[in-house]
């Protein structure tokens, strides 16, 4: 009898992984998207040369750097964090659905 609950007890572990697995490859997913289609619609000839400006702007760059400095990668739990990632999960999402 225990060892039926036993094994009850860990194809619900099972189970539960892999539904965490699968929801993080997922995230993982619409985050690539984001990147790829980002990285390819930077080299829109129309977006470029704004693109070449904002490099050489150094105000920009201390702006963006401040930025991205208070985004903290060994703290993903952190309140900044979670909702920079739901907001860049949420955009790959709707950039995946609309390419799909």
């Amino acid at each position: 009898m225990m060892l039926k609950y036993f094994v009850f007890f860990l194809c619900f572990c099972n189970a539960s992984l892999a539904f965490a697995q699968a929801a993080n490859l997922t995230d993982a997913k619409y985050l690539a998207v984001l990147k790829v289609v980002t990285d390819h619609k930077m080299e829109d000839a129309e977006i470029k040369p704004d693109l070449e400006k904002l490099r050489e702007h150094q105000r920009f760059k201390k702006e963006l750097q401040k930025m991205v400095g208070k985004l903290n990668n060994s703290r993903p739990s952190e309140a900044t964090n979670r909702k920079i990632m739901r907001i860049l999960q949420k955009a790959g999402k709707d950039v995946y659905n609309e390419l799909k």
